[in-house]
């Protein structure tokens, strides 16, 4: 695993500042069962808080209603799906959370003895998959918090066996890992996933077998800062708001079971941008409830009820966030983490939402919008960054657009994780040879129709929020290295926020096709070359050519042929400009027909330097 440049600084200044000792580190461990996550004393102030509570009292029936669920399901296996356990880990952790904190409130036998049983038999696994340590830490976090909150319940043979099979597949194995595992030293998902994971799973077993803590919460202690310092310093994640979160699930995790079991958090929470992660979900959802979609994002990814906003609600005693969570859980079903992390309905008043919002960070991301409340607003999400960032496309200077209740321009999302090579993201590397993340399907602009540079960089220089006419500019140069001098995209929402304007200008270093993408889909139709007329559910937008003169739309297809996905309906709308040199301008104005009798007009275009 190379590091990204200057990590090796990071690393050294994270090992440096947070140091535990091994010796002192168990000296506040809470003794006996359950400490993790959720003990004794919370449950039943939960229990007491359900009577006057109805959003509570629905998480519970759900959660149970989920158990019961589960009491339907035949046993787990060892079944691998290309090189991961993965899917039987989150199987295993999903059941023994929610069929254990149904026996924990309702008393009812049921609910642990189906539970045991699945614990009996992933500790009879011949291995948790350590060669993909997501599905080993993900599994010892389940058996850990099994242990836990069954100890109780649990005959001292079955009690031995699941210890002996978390220490052998699980915690041994994490040991090891710490001393040789990339993902140790690394600023994305695997670093919450895999520590999390692990303390889970060293704390469960704290007291009969201190030396798995004594090592792994030290280690996890240094680990954990290089991730953490992603969220800064405005709360947003690179991978994407997919990967937001599960990695801020498992920060959740994590944090809770130190907090639980031994009363601290190390001083990590008060890393930069961690009390502001919450805000990232938030914004990157437009009116449709789908997100700003970028990395390995599943395709038109919808927010949906995410237990970890509730935790972040607590952690940083903000009310935003747990209400947010709030009005998810009035339209869609609780997880277990929502009793867990369970945060009651605020009584303080939130202050209101910016209608504009830049985080910055690695990846830069602006989110623009013409109001809150309204299912129809206009919205739009442009992006920078890099192109290494793990689980990143070739999409610098993408955006998304919605309007009228539709999304307009669309990200494909990811592919299947098992294709040959979808890793292989070095300049040439295979993974760029697949449609959905190349340059190709995004909504990007082309240079002698070939994708962007995988090393390629692009920083935002002028983003204004919050004004009359809200925008970004986008240094892409660094993308598109070997056609240009310099390359600027401007993306701004004008006429009083009811129309998108994306502005590209290219210096080019050598004679090529210059282009202009968006996918979409919409229908699309046209009365003249500069003009297209978009529609989808009964909407529609109108798409102008403003510069240069004479460029006219085309429309393509996106779909490919297997194994890739094959994006069966979707097109792209396409300008290209055969054989230009010198200065380009490429201006495009995206205008949803509002149907309000106000006609939304051309746009006077101006170089990007003026704005």
């Amino acid at each position: 695993m190379v590091l990204a440049a200057g990590m090796e600084t990071t690393v050294a200044a994270a090992e440096k500042s947070f140091q535990v000792d091994p010796e002192r580190v168990l000296d506040t461990l809470v003794k006996g069962h359950p400490r993790l996550m959720l003990k004794e004393e919370r449950l039943r102030e939960l229990k007491s808080q359900a009577a006057g509570d109805p959003a509570l009292r629905k998480v519970v029936a759900e959660v149970i209603g989920s158990a019961d669920g589960y009491l339907k399901r035949g046993e787990l296996r060892y079944r691998k799906v290309g090189p991961r356990l993965l899917h039987v880990s989150r199987d295993c952790m999903q059941r023994v959370y929610t069929l254990g904190l149904a026996w924990r409130w309702t008393g009812e036998e049921k609910y642990a003895r189906k539970a045991k049983g699945h614990l009996l038999t992933v500790c009879g696994f011949k291995d948790w998959n350590p060669s993909h340590f997501l599905d080993t830490a993900e599994m010892s976090h389940a058996v850990g918090v099994g242990y836990d909150w069954l100890y109780g319940y649990l005959d001292a043979e079955s009690r031995e066996v699941i210890r002996r099979g978390l220490i052998r597949n699980g915690l041994e194995e994490g040991v090891k890992a710490y001393q040789k595992m990339w993902w140790r030293k690394s600023q994305h998902n695997w670093n919450q996933v895999c520590n999390g994971g692990l303390i889970a799973g060293a704390l469960a077993l704290a007291e009969s077998d201190p030396k798995y803590a004594q090592t792994i919460i030290p280690a996890a202690v240094q680990s954990l800062p290089l991730a953490l310092a992603s969220y800064g310093p405005d709360g947003a994640w690179m991978e994407g708001p997919g990967y937001w979160h599960y990695a801020s699930r498992y920060t959740a995790y994590g944090f809770t079971a130190l907090e639980t079991a031994l009363g601290t958090d190390f001083g990590l929470l008060g890393i930069e941008g961690v009390s502001k992660a919450g805000l990232f979900p938030i914004y990157c959802e437009g009116p449709t409830g789908m997100y700003l979609n970028f990395a390995d994002c599943g395709g038109k990814s919808a927010r949906r009820p995410m237990s970890c906003m509730f935790w972040l609600s607590r952690a940083f005693k903000n009310p935003l966030y747990s209400e947010s969570e709030h009005a998810q859980l009035a339209r869609r079903g609780a997880g277990p983490g929502h009793l867990v992390w369970y945060v009651p309905r605020s009584t303080m008043k939130i202050p209101p939402l910016s209608r504009d919002y830049y985080f910055r960070g690695d990846v830069e991301i602006a989110l623009f919008r013409s109001g809150w409340g309204d299912p129809e607003a206009l919205w739009a999400g442009v992006k920078g960054g890099y192109n290494q960032v793990n689980h990143g496309h070739l999409d610098l200077g993408n955006f998304e657009l919605e309007a009228l209740g539709v999304r307009w321009a669309i990200d494909l999302g990811s592919d299947d994780y098992n294709m040959p090579g979808y890793w292989d993201r070095k300049q040439g590397g295979r993974r760029w040879t697949y449609y959905r993340l190349n340059s190709l399907s995004h909504n990007v602009g082309l240079l002698g129709n070939t994708i962007q540079h995988a090393k390629g960089k692009a920083k935002f220089v002028k983003c204004e929020t919050n004004v009359s006419r809200p925008g970004v500019v986008i240094d892409l140069t660094s993308a598109y290295q070997d056609f240009a001098k310099k390359v600027t995209r401007g993306v701004a929402l004008v006429q009083e926020r009811r129309a998108v304007l994306v502005q590209d200008e290219y210096e080019l270093s050598k004679r090529c096709e210059v282009a202009w993408g968006m996918t979409t889909e919409a229908e699309i139709s046209s009365d003249k070359p500069n003009t297209a007329i978009l529609t989808q559910k009964g909407k529609s937008l109108t798409a102008w050519i403003l510069s240069p003169a004479g460029a006219a739309f085309t429309v393509e297809s996106a779909e490919q042929k297997p194994p890739q996905k094959s994006n069966r309906g979707i097109r792209r709308l396409m300008v290209r400009l055969p054989e230009r040199e010198g200065s380009v301008r490429l201006a495009v104005l995206l205008a949803p027909n509002w149907g309000d009798g106000q006609a939304v007009t051309t746009t006077s275009v101006k170089a990007l330097a003026d704005w």
